[in-house]
């Protein structure tokens, strides 16, 4: 079977993808700061606009550097999307470790993405544009996300923290409210959601959960 690359499909010959170099702390310093300035240019430019030029240029290395880390444009793109990610997820796991009731981490888990996205709103915009320059990429980011989230909210119908029902399309449901809140006030406010807000969000999902009874 072939190996894959970071977009599902095969990778292109005689490149070098990551992880086939070790980097040491400057490798990775140049890496993240390539990876900074794509974020910043395919969030406010968008991808088709952007050239490889325009990313070093930003990130401040000669052209020649953005090939030791990346074969192409598509691939700092699909990296940026699926390291943004880890980063996401990774985020609401520390914030929400340790506690028990599922309303809580609901809670803590949709303040905790409203200030990621705060510190990197771009995303919003990148991962839109991922439906057209990577389908299966774009895929990924939602599934990959609702594939943990359904596992929790699974758990919690399992003890009876939460109403017994279809764990994923639950999962969906969540996101959705974090989706379109977030982009209503962080993106648009340039701010985190008011104490009101998030009480009102709460509300609604503390009825839509449901529990014992």
């Amino acid at each position: 079977m072939p190996r894959l690359s970071v977009s599902g499909q095969p990778p292109q010959a005689g490149t070098k993808g990551r992880g086939q170099r070790p980097l040491g702390a400057r490798g990775e310093a140049t890496r993240q700061r390539l990876l900074a300035a794509a974020e910043e240019l395919f969030g406010t430019r968008g991808y088709h606009a952007t050239s490889i030029t325009d990313i070093t240029r930003q990130a401040g290395v000669a052209q020649g550097t953005f090939y030791l880390y990346f074969p192409s444009k598509r691939a700092i793109f699909a990296e940026l999307v699926r390291e943004r990610s880890r980063a996401l997820r990774h985020a609401i796991r520390q914030a929400t470790a340790g506690l028990t009731d599922r309303l809580e981490i609901e809670r803590v888990g949709f303040l905790t993405f409203f200030d990621f996205i705060r510190k990197h709103e771009g995303i919003y915009r990148i991962v839109n544009q991922a439906e057209f320059v990577d389908r299966r990429l774009f895929q990924w980011y939602y599934r990959h996300f609702a594939k943990g989230y359904a596992a929790g909210l699974q758990a919690a119908m399992e003890s009876g923290q939460i109403e017994p029902g279809h764990s994923e399309v639950l999962a969906y449901c969540l996101m959705g409210i974090a989706d379109f809140i977030g982009m209503r006030y962080v993106l648009w406010d340039g701010s985190s959601p008011s104490p009101e807000v998030v009480e009102q969000v709460m509300t609604f999902i503390r009825k839509g959960l449901g529990g014992p009874r």
